[in-house]
């Protein structure tokens, strides 16, 4: 792959699925444009064809009614945030049912198919556009007297809180609203386009994950009173805008909940995690699969906290939930039953290479998203997984055939074991060696198809990736390994890792290292080279440089530095006067999570210190560049890496 196939990258959505079909949304970024662009496609699971089955700029999360009639999704433009529209299943022209001023979040039908629940953000009077001609820059001043105020890729939250909405379901075969001209439009009731929503929250909270039991609906929400200083979310369940909201997960547990919608059967299915007594305690900790009564109460486990990492989004399955279980970096489909069995798909386990990213089920019928080493998702029957439903990487390998990587495991300076792969240009080499390292920590790299690792082998390096202490998909004892001790075992591990690949992976140049890596990657990469002079050059990217900095600046720095470091803080900006390496720093303006300004100073100390130095400011972006940034951004990234790694280690043709 190289940077201009950007357009080709496909990403499927989670399916909807009918008994003898499923719809997916599939988007992908669009030079012309600068922007992602998208459509939904119908899959038929008798083999027949994929075809796109809607025609907007980007329409994406769709959601079939429990009778199967209707299609709901989000409908955004170039112009305008997502709005939730609709149409009948079996074809016909989608309308447009809400027009929120900050746009449609996420939506779920009730049980009857005849409501919609929604989450929409509402502006402060004056704020984002609400008065004409307030721009920005003449708003009224934010007091703000919290400690969470933000969010990288949002801004600020507390003027904006997200709530939930209600609205009626219009009949798709009805005769569309006229809006009134001349004397009739003189009329005292004003005109509307769309149905009138019902706003059932209110508050100073944000609200998110909707679902029904019911006639009531269920979100997910922090409206404790020590919500300010703590990470916990809780279940509650909205009846009417007049109704207090009911609290369902227990005030004295320690469980909180984690982002998607609960599962509602005979109990209540969540995804949570373990906070302890002060709420905070989340480092390496697995999330898993939880219980309540439908009535609320103590949650009850269902998963093995120390082995069974749960990600994404819970789907109903009889008496139980299908869900992802992240095991050495893939995702695998698990059915976690209502008495805590646990059964791991079995076809699927014969798909060493492939990564389940998302499930969908109805009607007895299981269906997922599956990445491999040459796809980044196809759509899969869960009875058959390696016959795929789709094909929309085709493109992408007619383009530049995806590399597949040699798996490898090497043992850290303690005996202890290190998992990864190495991707590797198909000639014999000897190829410049390029030590990536993932973010988080509480991440993971994987086999299948990563267009960071592909562009740069392409290009002629060999990338290697594995998964050191810290990371997740090996058990809770190996993610919690680096707490109040970053820049240590983790770092033994991925110079294990190095000179295990080097000794015996053929055709790799062992004089010819560099080494990159983004956010607590940057973090890892800026103290390695402050503390190994081995490698040709580094690039830091979004990274994590300075603990104390962190407070107040980042979104998470209310909280994350004093959790994971305790009191032995390594920060690679007080070790700066110590690097060598050749060095490029990669931001984004925007980045909240990782702010700009310590990326300045560490740039700047490096220069005054005389290390080859150099910097690329994104402007516009956040913390998500390189995955979720504009397509000519990201393109314009992969130039740059490129041209840096062809100055410090250029790749020579046999």
């Amino acid at each position: 792959m190289r940077a201009h196939h950007l357009p080709l990258l496909t990403t499927v959505s989670a399916p909807t699925v009918h008994s003898d079909y499923a719809v997916v949304a599939v988007t992908r970024p669009d030079f012309a444009a600068d922007a992602y662009v998208g459509q939904l496609w119908r899959v038929p699971v008798d083999g027949r064809p994929a075809r796109r089955i809607t025609r907007g700029f980007v329409d994406t999360s769709p959601k079939l009614s429990p009778d199967g009639s209707l299609l709901a999704f989000l409908r955004g433009s170039a112009e305008a945030p997502p709005q939730l529209a609709l149409v009948p299943a079996d074809g016909g022209e989608p309308m447009v049912i809400t027009d929120a001023e900050l746009g449609v979040r996420e939506f779920a039908f009730s049980p009857d198919g005849k409501r919609l629940a929604f989450i929409a953000q509402v502006p402060e009077p004056g704020r984002y556009g609400t008065v004409k001609d307030v721009g920005p820059g003449r708003e009224d001043p934010r007091h703000i007297t919290t400690v969470q105020f933000q969010l990288n890729g949002v801004g600020y939250t507390v003027d904006r809180r997200a709530h939930v909405f209600v609205v009626d379901v219009p009949d798709p075969y009805g005769e569309p609203p006229v809006k009134p001209i001349g004397n009739a439009a003189k009329a005292d009731v004003d005109f509307v386009a769309v149905p009138v929503a019902t706003q059932l929250s209110s508050g100073d909270f944000d609200h998110h994950a909707p679902t029904w039991d019911g006639d009531t609906v269920i979100v997910v929400a922090a409206r404790h009173e020590t919500r300010d200083g703590d990470l916990r979310e809780d279940l509650y369940r909205f009846e009417s805008p007049d109704a207090a909201p009911v609290r369902l997960t227990a005030a004295e547990s320690t469980v909180g909940v984690i982002g998607s919608p609960v599962v509602v059967g005979d109990e209540m299915f969540f995804i949570g995690g373990d906070l302890g007594a002060s709420g905070l305690d989340f480092f390496g900790h697995n999330p898993g699969v939880f219980a309540i009564p439908r009535s609320g109460g103590s949650a009850r486990r269902l998963t093995a906290a120390d082995s069974v990492h749960v990600d994404g989004q819970l789907v109903a399955d009889g008496d139980g939930v299908l869900a992802v279980n992240l095991v050495r970096g893939v995702g695998r489909a698990i059915r976690v039953a209502a008495s805590g069995m646990v059964e791991l798909d079995g076809s699927m386990a014969e798909l060493d290479e492939a990564s389940v990213l998302a499930i969908g089920a109805a009607a007895g019928r299981r269906m997922a998203v599956v990445a491999s080493a040459d796809s980044p998702g196809e759509l899969v029957d869960l009875a058959r997984p390696d016959v795929p439903l789709t094909d929309f990487a085709a493109a992408l390998r007619a383009a530049s055939a995806p590399l597949r990587p040699v798996e490898l495991e090497a043992k850290s300076a303690d005996g202890y074991p290190v998992h990864g792969w190495v991707f590797a240009p198909p000639t014999s080499g000897p190829h410049p060696v390029l030590l990536m390292i993932h973010g988080g920590p509480f991440s993971a790299y994987g086999p299948t198809f990563f267009d960071e690792a592909q562009v740069l082998a392409e290009a002629g390096y060999a990338v290697l990736m594995c998964n050191p202490r810290g990371s997740t998909s090996y058990g809770e004892a190996h993610a919690a390994a680096i707490k109040h001790d970053f820049g240590n075992l983790d770092a033994a591990d991925v110079l294990a890792f190095l000179d295990h690949a080097l000794a015996t992976v053929s055709g790799l140049d062992a004089d010819r290292v560099g080494i990159m890596g983004g956010s607590y990657g940057g973090y890892l990469t800026a103290w390695l080279i402050a503390n190994e002079h081995r490698f040709a050059a580094a690039i830091v990217e979004r990274a994590y440089l300075d603990p104390k900095t962190f407070v107040g600046a980042s979104d998470i720095g209310w909280y994350f530095p004093a959790a994971i470091h305790g009191e032995d803080v390594r920060s690679p900006l007080l070790v700066v006067d110590q690097v060598r390496t050749p060095t490029l720093v990669i931001h984004s303006e925007n980045d909240l999570r990782c702010p700009l300004a310590v990326a300045l100073r560490y740039y700047t100390e490096l220069k005054q210190r005389g290390v080859d130095a150099e910097l690329l400011v994104f402007p516009g972006e956040n913390h998500e560049l390189s995955r979720s940034g504009s397509p000519l951004h990201r393109k314009a990234r992969f130039e740059h890496i490129l041209r840096w790694w062809d100055r410090h280690l250029p790749v020579v043709s046999a």
